[in-house]
């Protein structure tokens, strides 16, 4: 599946993703289906709101 995507595409969606992600007033669902509709996997879109959320833990977000 990663082969045959355009990386570039899928690559400039996760960035929009995040930086949707870091403005608390945008809606998240149009970037996350736009990187779905690209081919974007969900561990990379998981990855590119880790980056702007962290990670929960039971002690805490890392």
């Amino acid at each position: 599946m990663k082969r045959g995507r355009d990386n570039r595409s899928v690559s400039a969606s996760l960035k929009r993703l995040k930086d949707a992600a870091a403005d608390e007033k945008v809606n998240l669902f149009p970037p996350v289906i736009e990187a779905v509709k690209l081919y974007a996997t969900v561990g990379e879109i998981c990855d590119s709101l880790r980056e702007v959320f962290g990670e929960y833990h039971e002690y805490g977000v890392i």
